[in-house]
């Protein structure tokens, strides 16, 4: 009988029975560690007055503001900021104003151009005119002057008309560097106050004739991804230098497994393998199952192993798209199992814990499936153990209920070979 009353004083529990692939499994101890992308640092990117706006411990989503910068770097960058826009603009109306002087040259140019037309189909015909004898020679003279001249004219306005291109291809030049610098320190900017450099241009929610960068007073550092405070190493009102580690956040749930394998069991070990990683201590209670306190992968070998303790690490990360249990955190120790062989059928196995020894004999109690206050003493028939886990030839079916905790007990209570307990006196 295991009424309440026995259960409660004997703490029994119970261990379900499972199909269990246990002769191909291999058991190794180890423990828990964040994956590499599971913390991240936050670090001043300039010199200032920090600000904390988040405590040590406390959960965090993406976008969280974590602490506030005032900077005087950032004060410089505001004022190269507007110095950069004051030379984009000063080379814009360079620039803009080459089209309108070169217009009015073109216009100067061609008005010389038909001078110089006029003029030297003037002086052809003077010139056969006086070849005929029918022109004088000072008139000759006074059109080959005033042609002369023109081409002066023309050729001072094709030397302004190549200082005007030259002018003009130089102001480009300045308008490009000039704009190009500015976008340099846009994205520098946005690099320093973290934001989009698009977003440092946008129109200022308080004043929308003015740009955004103008009125952001401080650098406020936002969360890049969700996680867990973990480390603060500033205190509010301190005085940080550029670099400095202001605080890192974790996600614990991005763990992996490192066990430490033998190279003697390197035969039976190969990438890809299933694994999963079970808690150290074993589940108790009729309400929890070991499979909820496990997850599965698959296991990656170590590229290099330790030739001085013959050891080689063995490491499982979660399948894609399963989660980590939570006991599952960074230090906690547990077991790998591996599946050495993928070939044979499952077997019904229950914790090795469940078995107890009367004399040679091996022992269990099931659960009566008709009646939950009474436990049927059963001789085990045994088969292969993998240290926890021993498959159970006959008997038994997949989930049945056997006494974990409290089997030595009932064990004691029921054994026939066992002395019972008792008070003597030296004289009998």
């Amino acid at each position: 009988d295991i009424n309440a009353a026995v259960r409660q004083n004997l703490g029994i529990t119970f261990a379900k029975v499972e199909s269990r692939n246990v002769a191909r499994t291999l058991r190794v101890p180890g423990r828990f560690e964040l994956l590499p992308t599971a913390k991240r640092e936050y670090r001043a990117a300039a010199s200032g007055t920090v600000e904390l706006l988040v405590q040590q411990y406390r959960a965090i989503a993406a976008g969280t503001p974590l602490y506030r910068l005032d900077s005087p770097r950032w004060r410089e960058m505001q004022k190269e900021l507007a110095d950069a826009e004051a030379s984009v603009k000063l080379a814009q109306a360079g620039a803009d104003s080459i089209g309108p002087l070169l217009a009015a040259h073109e216009n100067h140019h061609t008005e010389i151009q038909k001078a110089v037309d006029l003029w030297t189909a003037r002086v052809s015909t003077l010139d056969q005119l006086q070849t005929a004898g029918g022109a004088r020679g000072d008139e000759v003279a006074q059109a080959k002057a005033a042609m002369a001249s023109s081409r002066s004219d023309l050729a001072e306005t094709l030397e302004k008309e190549a200082e005007l291109l030259a002018r003009k291809a130089e102001t480009a030049a300045h308008l490009d560097a000039a704009t190009s610098r500015l976008a340099f320190l846009y994205e520098a900017a946005a690099t320093l106050v973290g934001v989009n450099a698009a977003d440092l241009r946008s129109p200022s929610p308080s004043d929308a004739k003015i740009p955004r960068w103008r009125t952001i007073n401080g650098i406020e550092v936002r969360a890049l991804a969700p996680g867990i405070i973990d480390a603060v190493n500033v205190v509010s009102g301190g005085v940080i230098d550029q670099h400095a580690h202001v605080l890192s956040t974790v996600q614990p749930d991005q763990v992996r497994f490192r066990a430490v394998g033998l190279q003697s069991d390197l035969p039976r070990l190969a990438d890809g393998q299933k694994a999963s990683v079970v808690a150290a201590q074993a589940t108790k209670g009729t309400d929890s199952s070991e499979a909820a306190s496990r997850f599965t992968g698959t296991l990656t070998l170590a590229p290099t192993a330790d030739p001085e303790r013959r050891t080689l690490d063995l490491i499982l990360a979660p399948a894609e798209g399963t989660t980590a249990p939570a006991w599952a955190k960074a230090g906690v120790s547990a077991f790998l199992e591996v599946v050495t062989s993928g070939n044979g059928g499952d077997e019904l196995a229950v914790p090795l814990k469940c078995v107890a020894r009367d004399g040679t004999a091996a022992i269990i109690f099931r659960r009566d499936p008709a009646d939950p206050n009474k436990a049927i003493r059963m001789e085990a028939d045994l088969g292969l153990d993998d240290g926890r886990w021993v498959v159970i030839k006959s008997g038994v079916a997949e989930g049945n209920e056997i006494v974990l905790d409290g089997v030595y007990q009932l064990m004691v209570a029921t054994s026939g070979s066992i002395t019972k307990g008792g008070h003597f006196h030296p004289d009998g």
